[in-house]
C-alpha cells in the first residue's frame, strides 16, 4: 500500500527508534509504543516533523490488556494494521547459568518471549480478518547460536526464532507474513549495557567479519525491506544482519 499502517513495540530508543523514523520517511502513518510517556511523545513530534501520521500509546508488552488496546488504538485511528514491528526487548541479566533464577527467567522471557507471543496474537487477530499483514519479530544472531553468559537470552531469542516459524504458519494461506530479522552486534544501549565495558563492546566488533558494529539505522532499513510488498513470497524466515558473523 502507498501509505501503510506500522505498528513498531519498543519504539523509544535504538532499533525501534531508527525503524519509526526510517517508516516515517518512506511515507508511513505510525503507531509507536513502549513505556515511557515523555520520549513517546517527543518521538511522535519528530515524526511529524518527516511528514508522517504518527501517534504514541503507551503499553507494556508483557500485559495483554496493553497489548490489546495498542493493536485496537492503531486500528481505530487509522482503519487497519498492515506491518507490526515486534522490536520490544531485554538483555536480562547476563551471567553464568549457574547464577540464573527463576527471577531471572522471568525477567528476561516475560518481555522476549511473552511480548512476543502477546503482540502477534493481537495483531494477527486484526491482520488475518482483514486478510493481509507483514510482522516482523526482532531475533539475535544468538537466535540460532549460543554464548556463554548470556543463557537467558540465548533461551529467549531462540524461542522468537520458534514463533517466528510457527506464526508463520498460521498466517500463510490467508496472506500474513512473518519473518524475523537477526542483528549481530549493534551500536545501542542495550549492547552497552550487556557488554559492560568499552574493552568489551571492542571485542564484540572484532568478531564480526566487517570489524564493526552495526547501527540501529542499518538494521531498520532491513525491516522495512523486510515488511514490504517487494518480498510478499517470502515468510517464516530470519534474516541474519550481522557484518558476515554466521557466514562461516
Amino acid at each position: 500500500m502507498d501509505t501503510p499502517v506500522v505498528l513498531i513495540t519498543g519504539a523509544l530508543t535504538g532499533i525501534g527508534r531508527a525503524t519509526a523514523l526510517a517508516f516515517a520517511q518512506e511515507g508511513a502513518r505510525v503507531v509507536i509504543s513502549g513505556r515511557r510517556d515523555d520520549a513517546g511523545q517527543a518521538l511522535v513530534a519528530e515524526l511529524r516533523t518527516l511528514g508522517a501520521e504518527a501517534e504514541f500509546v503507551r503499553a507494556d508488552v508483557r500485559h495483554e490488556d496493553d497489548v490489546r488496546n495498542l493493536v485496537d488504538k492503531a486500528v481505530e485511528r487509522f482503519g487497519r494494521l498492515d506491518v507490526a514491528v515486534n522490536n520490544a526487548g531485554t538483555e536480562g541479566k547476563p551471567g553464568p547459568l549457574t547464577e540464573q533464577s527463576a527471577e531471572t527467567y522471568v525477567a528476561t522471557f516475560d518481555t522476549n518471549v511473552l511480548g512476543t507471543i502477546l503482540s502477534l496474537k493481537h495483531e494477527m487477530r486484526v491482520m488475518l480478518a482483514q486478510g493481509h499483514g507483514s510482522i516482523v519479530n526482532l531475533s539475535s544472531t544468538m537466535g540460532s547460536r549460543g554464548a556463554a553468559g548470556a543463557s537467558m537470552y540465548v533461551a529467549s531469542k531462540h524461542a522468537v526464532e520458534g514463533l517466528t516459524k510457527a506464526a508463520a504458519l498460521e498466517g500463510a494461506a490467508a496472506g500474513v507474513r512473518v519473518n524475523a530479522v537477526a542483528p549481530g552486534p549493534v551500536d545501542t544501549e542495550l549492547l552497552n549495557r550487556f557488554m559492560g565495558t568499552a574493552e568489551r563492546k571492542a571485542g564484540a566488533a572484532a568478531t564480526v567479519p566487517m570489524k564493526r558494529l552495526g547501527t540501529p539505522e542499518e538494521i531498520a532499513q532491513a525491516i522495512v525491506f523486510l515488511a514490504s510488498g517487494k518480498v510478499d513470497y517470502l515468510t517464516g524466515q530470519i534474516i541474519g544482519v550481522n557484518g558476515g558473523k554466521t557466514a562461516s
